[in-house]
C-alpha cells in the first residue's frame, strides 16, 4: 500500500471511532464545542504519529482524547469558569451520537445533566475512572493503561466517584409518557400563573438553576418550592419584552434532552431556549434553565434535523 493510500486508510480508521471519541469527550467536558474541539486535535495527533507502531489503535485515541480531557479540566481557565459558579453542562437533544452508548441504566445516567453537574464535583482524574468504567465498560486494567496509574488506584478513584454521584443522586428513570404529562402541567401551571399547582407538582427539597441567558456572571438558583414556583410564574408568562428580547413569539414543544424530559422554546427553527426537569416519581425534583446562546448551537442543529411533536404552545 502506497503512502497515499495508507494515509486515506488510517484517516477512515480514525473517522469510523470519531463518534465514540466524542462521546468520551463529551461526558468528560460536559460541552460539545470543547468535545469537537478536542477530537480535531486528536486527529492532528493520530496524523503526526508513526501509526505503524500502534498496535491497538483505539486504545491509543481514547488514551490521548482521555488526556486532552484532562489537561483541559486542569487548565487554570476552565477551573476559573466551573469554580465560580457560572457553568452549566450543554444539552444534547435525544438522538444526537454524541450522547454515545445508551443501553444500560449505567451509560444514560452517566450523560444526564443532573450527573454531568455532578461530575464537576469530582477531580479530574476521578471523572476520567468513572466514564471510562460506567459509560465505556473499560476494564480497571484498561483505565490503568489510558490513565499511567496502577489498577488499585482505579478501583479507589472509581469508589470514590460512585460514592460522590450516588449520595447526590436525585430520583432516576422515569416513564416518558408519565413525564410528558408532568411537564405538561407544569407549563400550562406556569404560564396560566397557578402558582399553588406549581408547588404540588415541586418536591419539597426542589432546586431550580437558570443560566441568566448567559446575561449574568453567575449561575441564579431558587431552593424552595414556593420561590420556584413564583419564578417560573413569572419567567414562564408571555410578555411584549420577552417576546422582543426572544425576536418574536416562539412555539414551546416537549423533548427529552440528555435523557430527561424537557421544553424547547423555539422561533424560526432555532431554539432560543431549553427548560429541562428531572423527576422524583410524579413530582420535579430539578428544574434548569438554559438560554445561553452558545450553550444551544448543536442542541438546534439537530433540532432542525428532528421531526417535531406538535407544540404544546404554538406561539409563547
Amino acid at each position: 500500500m502506497n503512502s497515499t493510500a495508507t494515509d486515506r486508510f488510517d484517516a477512515n480508521r480514525f473517522e469510523a471511532g470519531r463518534t465514540r471519541l466524542a462521546s468520551l469527550a463529551y461526558r468528560l467536558l460536559g460541552s460539545a464545542a470543547d468535545a469537537e474541539d478536542v477530537v480535531q486535535d486528536t486527529f492532528v495527533h493520530w496524523q503526526a504519529a508513526d501509526r505503524a507502531r500502534i498496535e491497538l489503535p483505539e486504545a491509543w485515541l481514547t488514551k490521548v482524547v482521555t488526556n486532552l480531557c484532562l489537561d483541559r479540566l486542569r487548565s487554570a481557565h476552565a477551573r476559573r469558569e466551573r469554580t465560580v459558579g457560572a457553568w452549566l453542562p450543554e444539552p444534547l437533544l435525544d438522538g444526537d451520537p454524541m450522547l454515545g452508548p445508551a443501553d444500560t441504566f449505567e451509560q444514560r445516567e452517566s450523560v444526564s445533566l443532573a450527573v454531568l453537574t455532578l461530575l464537576e464535583r469530582l477531580s479530574a482524574v476521578e471523572r476520567a475512572v468513572y466514564v471510562l468504567r460506567e459509560a465505556f465498560s473499560y476494564s480497571h486494567a484498561e483505565i490503568a493503561e489510558i490513565l499511567d496509574v496502577t489498577e488499585a488506584a482505579s478501583q479507589q478513584h472509581l469508589h470514590r466517584a460512585r460514592r460522590r454521584v450516588t449520595a447526590a443522586r436525585r430520583g432516576g428513570e422515569v416513564d416518558p409518557a408519565s413525564a410528558r404529562e408532568i411537564v405538561a402541567e407544569f407549563l400550562a401551571a406556569a404560564s396560566s400563573g397557578r402558582t399553588e399547582r406549581l408547588v404540588e407538582l415541586l418536591t419539597d427539597d426542589a432546586v431550580a438553576i437558570s443560566d441568566g441567558a448567559g446575561l449574568t456572571g453567575t449561575l441564579l438558583r431558587y431552593d424552595t418550592a414556593e420561590r420556584i414556583a413564583a419564578v417560573a410564574r413569572a419567567g414562564f408568562k408571555p410578555t411584549p419584552a420577552k417576546r422582543r428580547f426572544a425576536g418574536g413569539a416562539p412555539a414551546v414543544h416537549h423533548a427529552l434532552v440528555n435523557g430527561a424530559p424537557a421544553l424547547l422554546f423555539v422561533l424560526g427553527g432555532q431554539v432560543v431556549g431549553a427548560v429541562t426537569f428531572d423527576l422524583t416519581g410524579r413530582r420535579i425534583a430539578t428544574v434548569r434553565g438554559i438560554a445561553a446562546p452558545a450553550r444551544l448551537v448543536r442542541l438546534t442543529e439537530f433540532w432542525r434535523r428532528h421531526e417535531p411533536d406538535t407544540p404544546l404552545i404554538t406561539e409563547w
